[in-house]
């Protein structure tokens, strides 16, 4: 190797260093979710019909996000620990809170207004519930005793059913995912797995009678049969399928997505957005988005394999599965393979308080990688 490489590799490492040491980030998962970030400002510039006012305000709240995320990754996972029964217990307060006094918006009761932003206290289960079931796992030999299982299914229950009766499914289900997460990590029986899909079935037609609400119901109803209101009910998958389908395999290029500017995609800047990546950018386009999202999650469970110890481990992965089923629900329901349930895409959607929360889950993750060595000496 000649000097001058030696010193640039020198110099990388140096910067690596830096960066892990002193700033606590991981430099290859924070590349990649700049990459993302900035895309999805793309994407909503033309999604909003070149309004870069809209991508302005969308700027504003990634730049709160990623100061979440530098925040939680100064803190050593060992202070996170100690305090987790308390963030759980907070975000149990805040969302009997939200059912007591929470503001009414699209006919469902999920947030909480303080005058200056309005804030959905379901986002902070997506945190507080993994790192919660986590703690309970922290001090018990893998794989747990069925008594402390059932304590942890016990704890993922509670808030599932209150963010369900909000109701907003999509994040109930999420928050459980998070929860579940630890427990199958933490070296769950497969015979305790089979018989959760089992019980998970035999409890659908109580679901679809005694929980679900009529809304609910008519999009169950229109995954499975589309067509069968195409100016209603169903417009918005048949709308997005056609973009999807439009875009080919290169796409019309960027601010070229007829369906998108044409206002025939809705919710085209949130929950719908995938179809206007692939609209304009086609399926290389979708394909290397999702290799990104594959990249990040990978990354996550490489930390969470090399985390110190049960704790970190288990919600290391945790966090970056349920990332994982963000970006899959939100693929499947804008493609019709999923009913549609009101996810965001990850980093891309326009948004604000699950994007603070998506950053603050990474900040955590970069917390257990960085704060290895602090912690072990």
């Amino acid at each position: 190797m000649s000097l001058g490489a030696a010193e640039y590799r020198g110099t990388e490492l140096h910067r690596l260093s830096f960066l892990q040491d002193r700033l606590h980030l991981d430099g290859t998962l924070l590349t990649a979710l700049l990459a993302l970030s900035i895309f999805g400002m793309a994407v909503l510039y033309s999604a909003f019909g070149e309004d870069i006012a809209q991508v302005q305000k969308q700027a504003v709240r990634l730049s709160v996000a990623f100061v979440a995320l530098f925040a939680l990754a100064q803190l050593p996972p060992a202070t996170l620990r100690r305090m987790a029964p308390w963030i759980f217990a907070g975000g149990m307060i805040l969302l009997v809170v939200v059912m007591a006094r929470g503001v009414i918006g699209q006919g469902a009761q999920r947030w909480i207004d303080l005058g200056v932003v309005r804030f959905q206290p379901a986002e902070l289960m997506k945190i507080a519930l993994p790192v919660m079931v986590a703690w309970l796992f922290a001090d018990s030999e893998l794989p747990p005793r069925w008594t402390r299982i059932v304590i942890a299914l016990g704890v993922i229950l509670i808030p599932t059913a209150l963010i369900a009766l909000q109701p907003d499914l999509g994040t109930a289900l999420l928050v459980a995912a998070s929860g579940i997460f630890v427990v199958y990590l933490s070296g769950l029986r497969w015979r305790w797995i089979v018989s959760g899909i089992g019980a998970a079935f035999a409890a659908a037609p109580l679901l679809w009678f005694f929980v679900m609400h009529s809304y609910q119901k008519t999009r169950v109803l229109t995954f499975l049969n589309p067509e069968s209101d195409p100016l209603g009910a169903g417009y918005h998958i048949i709308q997005s399928k056609i973009a999807i389908g439009s875009g080919g395999l290169f796409g019309k290029g960027w601010l070229n997505g007829t369906q998108a500017h044409l206002e025939f995609i809705p919710e085209r800047h949130t929950d719908f957005v995938l179809a206007v990546v692939a609209e304009e950018f086609g399926l290389v386009g979708v394909a290397q988005l999702m290799a990104v999202y594959l990249f990040v999650v990978g990354r996550g469970l490489y930390i969470a394999a090399n985390a110190q110890d049960n704790f970190c481990r288990l919600l290391a992965g945790s966090l970056s599965l349920t990332f994982f089923v963000y970006a899959l629900v939100n693929a499947g329901m804008v493609s019709g393979l999923l009913p549609v349930v009101g996810l965001p895409l990850p980093l891309i959607s326009f948004g604000g308080s699950s994007l603070v929360t998506i950053m603050a889950a990474f900040g955590i993750l970069m917390a257990i990688h960085t704060h290895r060595r602090t912690w072990s000496s």
